[in-house]
This record gives structure tokens, C-alpha cells and sequence, in this order.
């Protein structure tokens, strides 16, 4: 084999999954065809679970540097828009410094109505705190992250073709074949592996034409900030200079490909917000659907597809980029550990099984939304009622935490609130975060009550999981927690647990996601060679 995996596309989902296969010792090769990050403009925003990705790689404070220079241009923007007068926000985080913290369908969702004691708003430690990073910025940030773990990163190459078989994919390029174990789809919405490899990918046609742009433009006065509605569809204007999204339901362009014009997107914006604005320049734009539609499976033998070459749905809500983060974080450690022999091939089933409703739900998400930016008298009433909701602390609490991926749980065994769902970042004796404690992509046993006997069961597995001791006097009554390499838990348990009860619970647990202690992860990797009865093979 030239690579252990192959992956084809080397936008941020393709550099995560890559990085994530590194950091598990796996041989890989990213394959781009443009040679450099793409210009145009893309998602700017990304949601609590996509900067928790990155925060536990230890990718915060980079994001946090980029986010408080779009704080900045936010707060020229309203200076200029105010006549000069300062704006009232703090640039502490992106909720509290642009004043909202999402929008559902255009409705925005004031940041001083979440309930930030609530478990999903308060489980994510400082990532909460991080979101108004453009995808370009991502994207780069994990490139300089790819070349420091020693990536291939192949740009200016192009798949045009692979041949799979039981042992691995011959994958042919602009620039000759590449033998690997496995190929990875990170593709985009019109994946060529997922086509290649005969994916069905159903759902629903699109309805809108929807642009985005920066612009340079005259006559803006009139234009509200932020989202509105209108008899003839829906605008948004900022939060950054130029920056103009309309959405029309006059059905899908005829072209997807046509460029954008100024004309064009004069008499769009015209049309939809009524403000008489003259266009005198693009800078960059872009022409999107809100057709929503998912693969059936994530993978067909050596072949599994990641982000929008698995999903694709409408922008709204900014969802994407973090669901496409949360699928290589999921799959990353995963294939690492059944390349390396320290887990049969019947696990990479769970990537499947745990996110592919990840991702229905967010379709799910993105076609509520489009429901309630419909012009017709019925889905005003609608959206009417929904705007009133989100002027409540519980409707903006539950909204937010929606849009957050709050109740994403993976059904684990074991009867814990925190088992199949996100570890909380939780603050420990020693100052440090649990997020601290995850940059190597390696799996976490915390010993929170200094338990002898925890430690003993985890002592046959120094070579996939780590091990700490340490106080947590946050959750004085929590024992100790399995944190998966993906950041999720997989066995929990409280101080008044049972003995027999949680002994056996953890001892599953490592079994389940590591192997039989001590043992040499290639004879691990060759007993099973059949299906895999795996404890996540199911999600809600």
C-alpha cells in the first residue's frame, strides 16, 4: 500500500478526518484539486459542536484570535451603520459581542435570553464561547495542523476513478494511481466517490434560490441588519460590511454554475427587501438550494463518505461545517484503529449507526426553517408564532440548544445520563479542563474518586487509553468517566454506583471500544472477521 487511507477532498472535513488518522498512527493522503483555499465565500459561523471538535485538539485559541477580528469588523460595521456611536457589545465571545447568538429561519436568537445553566448551554466550557469563524479560516487552521502531523496533503491533484476490492482501492488521479486500504469521500455535495461507489442518497428537491455575497453597494439606508422577512421572501444585510444573503421561493436556479452578477444580485436584493440599493461591485459570491438530502450508509466496504459527500441541506443555522467536523472526529480514531489492528473492521459500522441521525436531524433542522421563510399567509402565521416563542427565555434556551446539537446521544450501554453523549468539559482540581487532556486523539479514563480499583481495570490498556487521577469538585458526585477518543463518554459512573454494578460496566465498556487488555492489537484485529455486535449500533 502507498497510504493506509486515502482521503478525497481537502476542505476542513477532509483535513480533520486526515488529522484524526494521524494522530492514531495511520499512513494518509489528502487529495485536493484546487491549489489553495478557495476564496469564495462560504459558511462564516460554525456551532458549539464544531469548535468543541477543535477545542479538544487544542485548536481554541487560534479560533478565538480569528473570531475577535470579526468582532472587530462587526462592531466598524455598526459604528458606520450608527453614524459613528460605539455598539453595546463586548466582543467577550461571539453570543455576547454581536448580541445573538444563531437565528432559526431568520428569527434571531438574543444571547441574553439563553439559560446558560442548562446542561446543553454549560456542558461545552469555552468552545460555547467561539463561533464566528469563517470556513476559509478553518480550513486554513487545519492545513498548518495537517503539515505538522505529517499529512500528505496532494493539492492540484484530482480523483477521477478507484477500483475496490477485499483488500483495498486502487485510486486513480490527475497525476497517477494511488494504492490504499481504504478511501475516505470528504468530496463535498456532489461527491464523485459517493457516485462512483453507487451510494443511494435520497431526499427532497429544493425549492429556493438563495445567494450570498459581499458587495460593495450605495443606498443601504433603508436595509434592516440582520434577517428579515418580506411579502416576496427573506434578506439578511451584515453582520460584516457587504454582506447581503437573499432567498427567494421562485424554485431552483436554471444554472447553478452561471455566475453571479452584480446585475443580478441588484434586482434580487430590490426585489426581496424593496430598498432601492445599487450593486457597484462583487466581491465574492455564491448561488445556493435548500434541497436536503443523506446518504442511506456511510459506508460500502473500503469506502466511507464524511461531511456534505454525506448530507447536504440548506445553509441556515451554519450547521454544516460543524456536523461535517463531527462525522471526522466519529470516524477518525475509528479506521485508525482498525488500520493499525487495534479494533476489527465491524466497528467502523457505528459511524454509521451514531451519525447518520445526527445528520436526518439537522436536514430535519434546515427544512423547519425553510418552512417557516415561505411568503404564504399560512407559514407567516407560522413564523409569527415561532418569533414569539424565541422572545422567551425557555424558547431561545430550547432553540439554542437545538441549533447546538444539545440532545445528540449515542445509545451506549449503561444507564448514566452522561454514557453516549458528549463529555461535559468538566473543570478538575489541578486547573486544568477535560479538554486539556484529549489533544492526542486518545481515549481517557478519569479516576475522579482516586479508586485503586478503577486504575487496576485499566491497566492492560496504557496503549490506548490514558489514565488520570484527579478531583473534580464541580461534580463531587461523580466516580469516573470512559471519555471515547471522539470526546464522547463511554461509561460513567457516580460515587453511590454499585460495586458489582459499575466494575462490570467499565470492564464492557473497554472491552467494546479497545480490545481484551494486554493483548496485541493484530490478533484483535484477526478474530473477528464477520459482523461486529457492537454497542452503538444504534443512535437517537
Amino acid at each position: 500500500m502507498d497510504y493506509d487511507v486515502v482521503v478525497a477532498g481537502g476542505g476542513p472535513v477532509g483535513l480533520m478526518v486526515a488529522c484524526e488518522l494521524r494522530l492514531g498512527g495511520a499512513r494518509v493522503a489528502v487529495l485536493e484539486r484546487r491549489t489553495e483555499v478557495d476564496p469564495t465565500i462560504k459558511g462564516g459561523a460554525i456551532t458549539t459542536p464544531g469548535a468543541e471538535v477543535l477545542y479538544r485538539r487544542g485548536m481554541l485559541p487560534p479560533l478565538a484570535a480569528i473570531q475577535q477580528q470579526s468582532l472587530d469588523r462587526f462592531h466598524a460595521f455598526m459604528r458606520e451603520r450608527n453614524g459613528g456611536d460605539g455598539d453595546d457589545g463586548d466582543g467577550a465571545a461571539a453570543g455576547r459581542g454581536l448580541g445573538f447568538v444563531g437565528h432559526f429561519a431568520g428569527i434571531m436568537l438574543r444571547a441574553d435570553l439563553v439559560d446558560r445553566t442548562e446542561p446543553g448551554p454549560a456542558d461545552a466550557g469555552p468552545a460555547a464561547d467561539v463561533s464566528l469563524v469563517a470556513q476559509q479560516d478553518i480550513e486554513r487552521l487545519l492545513g498548518s495542523r495537517a503539515d505538522e502531523l505529517g499529512v500528505d496533503v496532494r493539492r492540484g491533484v484530482e480523483l477521477t476513478g478507484f477500483d475496490a476490492d477485499g483488500e483495498g482501492v486502487t485510486v486513480r488521479t490527475s497525476s497517477g494511481p494511488v494504492r490504499a486500504g481504504w478511501l475516505v469521500g470528504c468530496d463535498g455535495g456532489r461527491s464523485r466517490v459517493r457516485k462512483l461507489a453507487g451510494f443511494a442518497f435520497p431526499g427532497t428537491d429544493p425549492e429556493t434560490t438563495c445567494h450570498q455575497a459581499i458587495v460593495e453597494m450605495t443606498g443601504t439606508e433603508e436595509l434592516t441588519v440582520g434577517w428579515a422577512a418580506t411579502d416576496t421572501g427573506v434578506y439578511a444585510h451584515g453582520p460584516m460590511p457587504g454582506r447581503v444573503v437573499t432567498v427567494e421561493f421562485d424554485g431552483p436556479p436554471s444554472d447553478r454554475n452561471a455566475p453571479v452578477t452584480a446585475e443580478d444580485l441588484q434586482a434580487r436584493l430590490r426585489r426581496v427587501s424593496g430598498v432601492d440599493v445599487t450593486v457597484t461591485e462583487v466581491r465574492t459570491a455564491t448561488r445556493f438550494t435548500d434541497h436536503a438530502r443523506q446518504a442511506t450508509e456511510y459506508r460500502r466496504g473500503r469506502v466511507l463518505l464524511a461531511g456534505d459527500a454525506a448530507h447536504v441541506h440548506s445553509a441556515f443555522g451554519s450547521q454544516g461545517l460543524s456536523l461535517g467536523l463531527g462525522d471526522s472526529m466519529n470516524l477518525g480514531w475509528k479506521l485508525a484503529a482498525v488500520v493499525a489492528g487495534r479494533a476489527p473492521e465491524g466497528l467502523l459500522d457505528t459511524y454509521t449507526s451514531e451519525r447518520h441521525p445526527v445528520g436526518a436531524r439537522i436536514l430535519e433542522w434546515t427544512r423547519s426553517q425553510v418552512a417557516a421563510m415561505r411568503p404564504d399567509p399560512q407559514s407567516r402565521a407560522l413564523r409569527a408564532i415561532v418569533a414569539d416563542l424565541a422572545d422567551t427565555v425557555a424558547g431561545t434556551t430550547y432553540l439554542t440548544a437545538q441549533l447546538n446539537s444539545a440532545g445528540v446521544r449515542y445509545e451506549l450501554p449503561g444507564g448514566h445520563p452522561l454514557t453516549g453523549r458528549s463529555t461535559p468539559d468538566l473543570e478538575l482540581a489541578d486547573g486544568s479542563r477535560l479538554a486539556d487532556h484529549l489533544h492526542g486523539g486518545r481515549a481517557l479514563l478519569l479516576d475522579l474518586a482516586d479508586d485503586t480499583e478503577v486504575r487496576a481495570l485499566a491497566t492492560g490498556y496504557a496503549d490506548r487509553v490514558d489514565t488520570l487521577t484527579v478531583g473534580c469538585p464541580s461534580r463531587p458526585g461523580l466516580a469516573a468517566v470512559l471519555v471515547r477518543p471522539d470526546g464522547f463518554t463511554a461509561w460513567a459512573a457516580d460515587s453511590g454506583a454499585r460495586e458489582g454494578t459499575w466494575r462490570a460496566g467499565l470492564t464492557e465498556a473497554l472491552e467494546a471500544w479497545f480490545g481484551l487488555p494486554g493483548e496485541r492489537p493484530r490478533e484483535f484485529a484477526g478474530r473477528e472477521t464477520g459482523s461486529y455486535n457492537h454497542p452503538g449500533a444504534h443512535a437517537s
